[in-house]
């Protein structure tokens, strides 16, 4: 029936199609008829990816910042100090801060309330201009009006002039709930009195479920991250969290920051720090063509930088930026500016003529790299900008092309400053011997990059001289390795050829736990262990491609060959750890003396023991001075015979499995050993003057 008429509606007859399939237009359906326009919210609800970037949890936790940001800028711009988060059992969401409130009277233009207009048009807010916001987040004025664009219900109350002010939504109508019946309406009702000077925004928001994907979720941590981030941008604001869902048992979560982005900084440390906290910052301006009503005209910007960084001791950096509050997880111009600065002051300044890097000068390899420069820097960059331009409604990138220059000028002169005599001296010299290490690391890299594949492209030719290789390699195989030349000998003639390889060690180790990648790389025994496994080392280290299934470090039982296996250790625990982590690295456990008594042949590893297995043989009345101990004073004094026995057949030998533990005990040894037997003379006397407890310092002529 047709409303208000009571006759039957006439329906409009459907068009015949041509004989030919054909239609008036050229037959492929697409005219007039078929140009669609989105007005309003209906534009947000069918493509919902542009403005919020997707239908997952990234874009349903987007709800929540559009408003987490709105109740920032008004603390930013100094008119709140409270912002406030509340995760409802409902599943709905609730913002609010006490700031100005939205605007309540009467729209001159759209005839509505301001706060109707703010949460159902788009492109409606207060950032257009320079009026209420001289530099905010939120500047496309869409957020509240996606939010609710978004949701099934939402309201918002106002406190404002004395009372308390509500505006609800039901499927983005406008109106009032009383009890769970909705009346559509415009006015904006009081519905209670307040104090003249209370002042805020609550937003409660109900997302619409069908829209999102069914695992979409909002996260209680993420928001804390949040907002926690945002108060070290705005220091003095005051933010909680409160997660009042079924099941959920957590303590509300509340923050505040004095220091700013150094707080931040400080809070993003989480290694052992290499300098203090620098802070950069400056002011310029800048001239940008924009619409001023329908014409194009100059304006004048003003830009502010601030920075706060530092370096750990860490490989990874952690870099965070920001626009006007918002986190800008792309970059942009800013960022640009800032890592063009970085690396071009570094280059400049710190590293000039240092003597780490003197040999690469030569090679004009000398220069760091932005990655070099930002080996476990961890820093904070923020711009406040009016109106910044944006690439995208999610505004995780900036845009505005003159920021770039401002940023490089204000990071170029204040680090400058820093580094030649504006920091700690001690701290400039960190930094410096940290990055020229990078440097040195990346291009030692490269040279072993281009050894394995030298080594690669020769086949069998590119193993170390001295390995004695088995004829099967795999998981059953061993890589045995062995202290010089003279147990090289009889281990070679006592292993099995078919899956025991021996490897000796003609020279030092180097003590990986203190040197630097090159040192390693540039080590012929650690080159050698490195090429013979053939997985590569370090980060590279792929243990899929090990050509061993096991390494066993075969050395002397005597001090010497403790130092060695800690070396060792402490080597593949540096640059081939997965092998520890899967218990592929063994110790064998070779005597220490031997002794024959007819037939049988009594090994023990300890003077202890050596003494116990005396004292059970002259039990039967065999005389102490009979018994002749061998003391082994190395390997190559066992004849084959008694080598393979001891260490290298599976049967009879003795080995064990070293593990991650083992490895840091054997760095930790290392270190000690490094100190007592090196050429430190000065070093090892402190080191003894501190420890011993049986010395009185004062008797020293030191």
């Amino acid at each position: 029936m047709a409303a208000g008429t009571g006759t039957p509606a006439k329906s409009k007859p459907t068009p015949k199609a041509p004989a030919n399939g054909r239609s008036k237009t050229g037959g492929n359906g697409y005219d007039a008829d078929a140009i669609q326009t989105l007005e309003g919210l209906t534009a947000v609800r069918k493509r919902p990816g542009m403005y919020i970037g997707g239908t997952g949890s990234q874009g349903l936790m987007h709800l929540v910042w559009e408003l987490v940001d709105n109740a920032v800028d008004e603390a930013a711009a100094g008119f709140a100090t409270r912002l406030d988060v509340t995760l409802n059992r409902d599943h709905s969401v609730e913002v609010a801060d006490n700031g100005r409130g939205i605007p309540v009277d009467r729209h001159a233009q759209r005839k509505v309330s301001a706060l109707e207009v703010v949460l159902t048009e788009l492109h409606a807010g207060g950032k257009f201009g320079n009026g209420a916001y001289g530099a905010s987040g939120g500047l496309h004025g869409v957020g509240a009006s996606v939010v609710n664009a978004l949701s099934t219900k939402l309201v918002a109350q106002v406190d404002r002039d004395g009372h308390t002010h509500e505006l609800s939504f039901k499927e983005r109508v406008a109106g009032s709930f009383s009890g769970s019946s909705f009346r559509a309406g415009h006015q904006v009702k009081k519905i209670k009195r307040v104090a003249k000077t209370k002042s805020g925004t609550r937003i409660r928001f109900w997302p619409d479920r069908d829209l999102f994907d069914l695992d979409a979720r909002i996260e209680f941590d993420e928001i804390c991250d949040r907002v926690a981030q945002a108060c070290f941008l705005v220091p003095g604001l005051k933010a909680r969290v409160i997660d009042k869902r079924s099941g959920k048992d957590r303590e509300p979560f509340e923050f505040v920051s004095r220091g700013g982005l150094s707080d931040l900084v400080n809070h993003l440390s989480v290694e052992a720090n290499v300098s203090e906290v620098v802070t950069l910052s400056g002011i310029q301006t800048f001239t940008e063509r924009v619409p001023v009503g329908e014409e194009m005209r100059d304006v004048e910007r003003d830009c502010t930088i601030e920075i706060a960084l530092r370096w750990v001791d860490d490989y990874e950096s952690v870099v965070q930026s920001f626009v006007n509050t918002i986190p800008t997880t792309h970059g942009g111009t800013h960022m640009a500016g800032f890592d063009r600065a970085l690396t071009r002051a570094v280059n400049d300044i710190l590293l000039k003529d240092a003597r780490k890097l003197a040999k690469l000068a030569k090679e004009n390899k000398h220069r760091a790299t932005k990655e070099d420069v930002q080996e476990g820097l961890v820093a904070a960059i923020k711009v406040t900008v009016p109106e910044p331009q944006f690439r995208g409604q999610t505004k995780q990138e900036l845009g505005t092309p003159a920021v770039e220059k401002i940023a490089y000028d204000i990071v170029k002169q204040g680090l400058t400053d820093w580094f030649e005599g504006g920091g700690p001296k001690r701290h400039v010299n960190l930094v410096r011997d940290k990055i020229a290490n990078a440097v040195l690391n990346r291009v030692s890299s490269r040279q072993l990059l281009e050894t394995k594949r030298r080594a690669a492209s020769m086949g069998s030719t590119g193993m170390p001289e001295k390995l004695a290789d088995c004829r099967v390699h795999g998981p059953d195989s061993e890589l045995i390795i062995v202290e010089g030349d003279s147990a090289a000998g009889p281990a070679k003639a006592g292993r099995n050829a078919e899956n025991m390889a021996i490897l000796p060690l003609r020279g030092k180790v180097v003590n990986a736990g203190k040197a630097s990648l090159k040192q390693v790389l540039d080590n012929a025994e650690a080159q050698a262990l490195f090429c013979a496994v053939g997985a590569g080392s370090g980060k590279e280290f792929n243990i899929d491609a090990a050509r061993y299934g096991r390494i066993v470090i075969l050395c002397d039982a005597d001090v010497d060959g403790s130092h060695i296996r800690c070396l060792l250790l402490t080597l593949i625990h540096e640059y081939m750890r997965p092998m520890l982590e899967e218990g592929r690295v063994f110790a064998a456990q070779p005597p220490l003396f031997s002794c024959r008594i007819g037939d049988t042949v009594h090994r023990a590893f300890t003077d202890e023991e050596r003494d116990a297995v005396t004292s059970e043989l002259i039990k039967g009345g065999r005389k102490a001075e009979n018994i002749v101990w061998n003391r082994f004073k190395g390997l190559g004094e066992m004849n084959v015979e008694e080598l393979a026995e001891c260490s290298l057949d599976p049967e009879t030998r003795i080995l064990r499995r070293m593990t991650m533990a083992d490895a840091k005990a054997a760095k930790r040894a290392a270190q000690l050993f490094e100190t007592l037997m090196g050429s430190d003379v000065a070093k090892r006397r402190d080191y003894l003057v501190a420890n011993s407890t049986l010395l009185d310092p004062s008797a020293l002529d030191v």
